[in-house]
């Protein structure tokens, strides 16, 4: 039997009042694990796997040992596999954190008629921020509830709390989440501005007081100017942290020799969030190319060095006007990045810029840039890095595209659930670019229960599998009904593993606590955990996420395998925006091709649905025809046979579009709708 809560306690403040993360029974999951990776593997993978599976799920075998060891540990910590997945997901994981790890939202784009007012929306975007911070330190946000699926549950608010008080350090085989703890005495609060490449300190609390909006442009002004001078430039350190994380554990422990450096280093491991002040980097301001500047800055040669990967909150304000927010994903996952940025958005629309009325901090001291004493060593290190920066700038294929034809009105008009739907979609996509389905990630929100991340939905169902095959074998074998019914059925899958997911039921958490708890007890490693079909089920070929906005703006990410796909969307009314990610090192991927594949993928699957729409029409016509022809002379069952169709012409109304432009619009906007959710 799965382990349960029986009665968690009713405090919904933070995350102590909620339930426990749940554990799922041994033969649940182990069940569903063949379930789910019998049409991945071959019939010889499949045999092998089977017998693996029955020898670790015998009675008194090493999967009921385990079992028991995490019951243990379920009833010691607020929840059993926390530890295992921050490690697992992000801590463990050695590669550079941009386009691999680092998610980012792409803001509206802005026009900025003169160099001072990118400063005055980067000084209004700073208020916003300390506004915010006010509310977290307050603890006066306002608990989410869950919506979607099993709507209204609260939600665990600790990830929140992390979004300006935590930081991401380099370690050489695993990294540290730290979580800074507010002291009786806290220092002044400062936000580092990077600024062509160099960092600089700026208070936002001077005597006791928060500096205004006029204020913050006087010292965004002074760094701008400070950023200027040639003479006093030094290196772009910031490229070490866009390395991989071993290299950058053994960089950074370079620079710890020097006390100047260890300043530096503690100033901006402090601070509140980064704002990187950008140069313009090129004519193209496409979402795509957008997109691209956010997840790595475009390398040495343009912003690449002016980032601190490991710093949650990096606001990229770019001088052309290309905006947005890069963050280290280990503290919190997208909703939240999505909550917090609505919020700042929201705040820049609702309150004007206060630029004149406030009284200022008379003679603000200048803010301080920081120092680096850089050995010839570092100076190594630092072109190694930026070598491999543009490496990946050069191999990342990414590709933004709106998909214009329906949003998710459509999508409800058919009693289906929009997110179900478009997975389903991305699962025909990718089997008419490759002939075969792969294992696929779309992020489950786990937040109902303390301290709740994520677990996996997996997406790529014997279902959905039945539906693509019908759908590309070219074959007049199968009626539109029975690829209408195949639709409907890989939908019901899509929904039901959902709801196992978020329900913390899911397989592949438990799995990893599973493995995890086993190394832990020094045993060695299940036969389970080195067959191949672990390995192929944790390669997630797709890697998908639903973050949807009710401000115009839209995410982005690299793909987490080298052969994979990113896969990010964002449903609207009438719209849907997709992110599609891949590699041009890999022969086998192509994002443009993605997306074609994946337009003509929704286009023939609304086909499907008004042909069904339209035979339920005709059959219903027929069917008042035969009453009509009972009781009515031909003059009368004609005129309602054209009312009839006239009522239908009637009924197709073209879709109420939501993304707005205009500020008074998105004002509007922001006080008629409630935030949706969403990961990466």
């Amino acid at each position: 039997m799965p382990v349960l809560d029986r009665e968690p306690s009713k405090d919904l403040g933070g995350g102590d009042g909620l339930p426990k993360l749940p554990l799922p029974d041994l033969k649940d999951t182990l069940d569903m694990y063949l379930r789910c990776m019998k049409h991945l593997l071959t019939e010889e993978q499949f045999n092998k796997t089977q017998n693996v599976v029955k020898q670790f799920g015998a009675p008194g075998g090493v999967g009921e040992l385990l079992q028991s060891k995490l019951v243990e540990r379920r009833e010691k910590k607020a929840n059993w596999v926390y530890e295992y997945w921050l490690n697992d997901m992000y801590l463990n994981n050695r590669l550079a954190l941009p386009v691999n790890s680092s998610p980012a939202m792409v803001f509206p784009q802005q026009h900025f008629r003169a160099p001072i007012d990118s400063l005055r929306f980067a000084a209004h975007l700073i208020s916003g921020v300390l506004e915010y911070k006010t509310l977290l330190d307050a603890r006066a946000l306002p608990v989410d509830y869950a919506r979607g699926q099993l709507a209204g549950t609260p939600l665990c608010m600790e990830q929140y709390y992390r979004l300006f008080t935590s930081y991401r350090l380099p370690g050489p085989e695993r990294d540290t989440l730290v979580a800074q703890e507010s002291s009786v005495m806290p220092e002044p609060e400062h936000i580092i501005v990077a600024c062509k490449n160099q960092f600089f300190v700026l208070d936002v609390v001077i005597n006791f007081r928060r500096l205004n909006e006029r204020d913050l442009l006087t010292q965004l002004d002074k760094i701008v100017k400070m950023a200027d001078s040639e003479e006093e430039r030094l290196p772009p350190i910031g490229l070490l942290t866009s390395d991989g994380r071993t290299e950058w554990a053994e960089s950074r422990s370079v620079l710890m020799r020097e006390s100047t450096n260890r300043d530096s280093l503690d100033m901006i491991e402090r601070c509140l969030c980064l704002v990187c002040l950008d140069d313009a980097s090129g004519h193209d301001l496409s979402d795509t190319a957008r997109a691209l500047r956010m997840l790595h800055g475009g390398g040495l040669a343009k912003n690449g060095g002016n980032r601190w990967y490991d710093k949650p909150m990096q606001f990229v304000v770019g001088a052309d006007g290309c905006c947005g927010v890069v963050c280290e994903h280990s503290p919190f996952e997208g909703i939240v990045l999505v909550q917090c940025t609505e919020y700042l958005l929201k705040y820049m629309i609702g309150s004007p810029s206060k630029l004149v009325r406030a009284a200022s901090v008379s003679e603000l001291p200048a803010p301080r840039r920081l120092r680096w004493k850089c050995t010839p060593e570092i100076h190594k290190l630092l072109s190694s890095s930026a070598e491999k920066l543009q490496r990946l700038v050069r191999n990342l294929d990414m590709h933004v595209h709106k998909f214009h034809d329906y949003g998710k009105e459509f999508i409800k008009q058919q009693k289906m659930s929009p997110d179900a739907y478009i997975q389903v979609a991305l699962q025909l996509a990718y089997y008419r670019c490759h002939g075969r389905p792969v294992s696929t990630y779309e992020s489950a929100s786990i937040r109902r229960f303390q301290e709740g991340r994520v677990d996996n939905i997996r997406s790529a169902t014997p279902e959905a599998l039945a539906f693509v095959k019908a759908m590309t074998d070219g074959k007049l074998s199968t009626s539109e009904s029975e690829k209408m019914e195949m639709l409907y059925n890989a939908i019901t899958a899509q929904t039901k593993y959902t709801i196992l997911a978020i329900t913390g039921m899911a397989i592949d958490n438990h799995l990893l606590g599973l493995r995890d708890i086993a190394h832990e007890l020094k045993m060695e490693k299940p036969d389970l955990f080195k067959d191949e079909a672990y390995f192929i089920s944790n390669q997630f070929i797709l890697s998908t996420s639903q973050v949807p906005t009710t401000v115009e703006m839209f995410c982005c990410y690299g793909p987490v395998v080298p052969n994979g796909y990113g896969a990010c969307y964002n449903p609207q009314s009438d719209h849907i925006i997709f992110s599609v990610s891949s590699f041009h090192e890999s022969p086998q991927t192509c994002s443009s091709e993605f997306i074609k594949a994946l337009e003509q993928g929704l286009r023939d699957m609304r086909d499907l649905c008004n042909y069904r729409k339209s035979t339920c029409s005709l059959s219903k016509q027929r069917k008042d025809r035969t009453l009509e022809t009972h009781t009515q002379t031909d003059s009368n069952w004609q005129s309602q046979t054209q009312q009839t169709a006239a009522d239908l012409t009637n009924s197709q109304q073209p879709l109420p579009q939501v993304l707005v432009k205009t500020s008074d619009q998105n004002k509007t906007e922001a006080q008629s709708q409630a935030s949706k959710q969403g990961r990466h």
